[in-house]
């Protein structure tokens, strides 16, 4: 079921005429849901459901003993970015029951941050393979966990089997000036990339 605050609504001024989308992806589990709200001027849209003894053959808790529920349709959050233009995050499920939405929610999507947790770097495959699939230009985000090891760029480059053009940023995406910082660095890439192609 959705979840919102109960916080008042904050509406978009009436002089904003365009959108742009961009997706927030990754494997279950790697923190999709907190860089939504992280980023979010307004109460995020969580599809949240409790996870429940069905998904215990399913969802792989291992290193993840605190998580108690998971996004089954989608996560949104809005950035009103200047009086005429307003940006969009949409942060998918993570699991493959649920990636028929993943479809959906991809379509038009200027690009995405890949989320990923090098402790389980196999995890994040086949999200990535997805959005290589779909031409979704995108960069790996590290989230920083307190037990995540440190690699070098090279290393975790090779293990995801990246282009070079494909940046990699690390963020804790609890922080909130880090997980704007990660955004202001991934549309940066993007404005470069479109550059080099004009």
């Amino acid at each position: 079921m959705a979840s919102v605050s109960s916080v008042e609504p904050t509406y978009l001024p009436s002089t904003v005429q365009g959108a742009v989308k961009i997706l927030v992806t990754g494997p279950f589990g790697v923190g999709k849901t907190t860089l939504v709200g992280a980023l979010s001027e307004i109460a995020p849209l969580r599809t949240e459901e409790t996870m429940t003894a069905a998904g215990a053959g399913v969802d792989d808790l291992t290193g993840r003993p605190q998580k108690t529920t998971t996004t089954v349709a989608l996560d949104f959050g809005r950035i009103t970015l200047n009086q005429h233009l307003a940006l969009y995050l949409f942060g998918t499920p993570g699991q493959q029951r649920f990636w028929p939405l993943w479809e959906d929610l991809s379509r038009g999507a200027l690009g995405a941050i890949a989320l990923v947790d090098s402790r389980r770097i196999e995890e994040s495959f086949d999200i990535l393979g997805l959005l290589e699939e779909h031409r979704i230009p995108f960069a790996v985000a590290v989230n920083v966990f307190p037990d995540t090891p440190a690699y070098p760029d090279e290393e975790l480059r090779a293990a995801l089997d990246l282009l070079p053009d494909v940046p990699i940023l690390a963020c804790d995406v609890r922080d909130q000036d880090a997980a704007h910082q990660l955004l202001v660095d991934f549309v940066d890439h993007l404005r470069a990339a479109a550059e080099e192609l004009s």
